[in-house]
């Protein structure tokens, strides 16, 4: 049995063998639910964590051990707004709505017998957090437009970066949710918090690139200390978490020569990472993390640097909408700046306190 769980702890962790104290003790709590429990699982951490990752491990050790059988299914929260929520999430019938020209499963029916994630589960529209404590309890729920209700035994995971007990204090999240979904709750460290575990972390993603790229990528001896001086430094904040260190290594295999990542490179890559930083909070680099260029068109970065520059300049979200949005809201009956600002920046892993930080 002691083997079987070392063997489950190795899987949770991809392999990696993590140094971090807390961080295997969390593990070790997180396998023994997963293998005993059924109940909904809040992931809680800042963006890049590896919370997405996590649950997808968490999954595949319960399909393992035959405790479901259905399949992953991954949901961003951040990017269903609206009636649009409520249709991905649970279905439509045709002729439900405008555009609705056939039946459709949505992301809970599809996750029958299987495991759903849903990740910022904070940015779900109120009206959808409603049906979604009902179809958490009861395993039902009505499609739009459907005359009856579909079933669905499905396990869940969430996951946020947010404080989703501020959010309840403040109205945007229901109290009778979140005390559903937080029976069991663990809270992934940043990996500025781990740094004994980015040299482990470090093998992972040189060989995980060499598997995808069918090159075998080493370092050279003198380029893997510099890097590792550079990872480990109390300087190097890694605001993008594993993200960041994900994308360097990604950058410096690609231009490694003969599979072999030398000083020259590793130096560029510093500099790389490490200039946007010192230029200060103004750029996205501080916020989004290095590699937000990878991650995010030109078109929505340079719309966010704007948006950014106006919430730092303004008091309260709501004045910094009313700047934002000040030719839009004359047209709506309904105005309600801080909550459509709010949803603009949950689409980056951002929050009004944050940008004012």
């Amino acid at each position: 049995f002691e083997i079987e769980r070392q063997d489950d702890l190795t899987f949770l962790k991809q392999g990696i063998d993590t140094k971090n104290a807390s961080f295997n003790k969390l593990i070790e709590t997180i396998e023994r639910v997963a293998v005993r429990s059924s109940d909904p699982i809040l992931l809680t951490g800042p963006t890049g964590a590896g919370k997405s990752q996590l649950a997808n491990q968490i999954f595949k050790l319960k399909k393992l051990n035959g405790q479901v059988k259905g399949k992953f299914v991954d949901v961003n929260c951040a990017t269903l707004g609206g009636e649009l929520a409520k249709a991905a999430l649970f279905g439509y019938r045709k002729g439900a709505f405008t555009g609705a020209d056939a039946n459709h499963d949505g992301y809970l029916k599809e996750a029958d017998g299987g495991m759903v994630f849903l990740d910022e589960i904070g940015e779900l529209p109120l009206e959808a957090q409603a049906l979604l404590l009902k179809a958490i309890e009861e395993k039902t729920f009505r499609p739009l437009g459907a005359k009856e209700d579909e079933h669905s035994d499905f396990q869940l995971i969430c996951g946020t970066n947010r404080d989703l007990e501020t959010a309840v204090a403040d109205g945007r999240f229901r109290a009778d949710l979140l005390a559903r979904i937080d029976l069991w709750n663990f809270s992934l460290p940043g990996l500025a918090e781990r740094r004994e575990d980015i040299e482990p972390n470090l093998e992972y993603e040189l060989m995980h690139f060499s598997e995808k790229s069918g090159k075998h990528i080493t370092f050279s001896a003198e380029a893997r200390r510099a890097f590792l001086d550079y990872a480990l430094s109390p300087n190097t904040n890694w605001r993008g978490n594993f993200r960041d260190l994900n994308a360097m290594i990604v950058r410096m295999a690609t231009l490694a020569t003969g599979g072999r990542i030398d000083l020259a490179t590793v130096k560029d890559e510093i500099e790389r990472n490490r200039r946007p930083q010192e230029r200060g909070d103004e750029t996205l680099y501080g916020l989004l993390g290095a590699d937000c260029e990878m991650r995010f068109d030109r078109f929505d970065l340079a719309q966010l640097k704007e948006v950014v520059a106006v919430c730092r300049a303004s008091r309260t979200i709501s004045e910094a909408g009313k700047k934002l949005f000040s030719v839009s809201r004359k047209m709506k009956k309904s105005v309600n700046d801080a909550d459509r600002l709010s949803k603009y920046l949950a689409r980056f892993g951002l929050d009004f306190p944050t940008l004012k930080e």
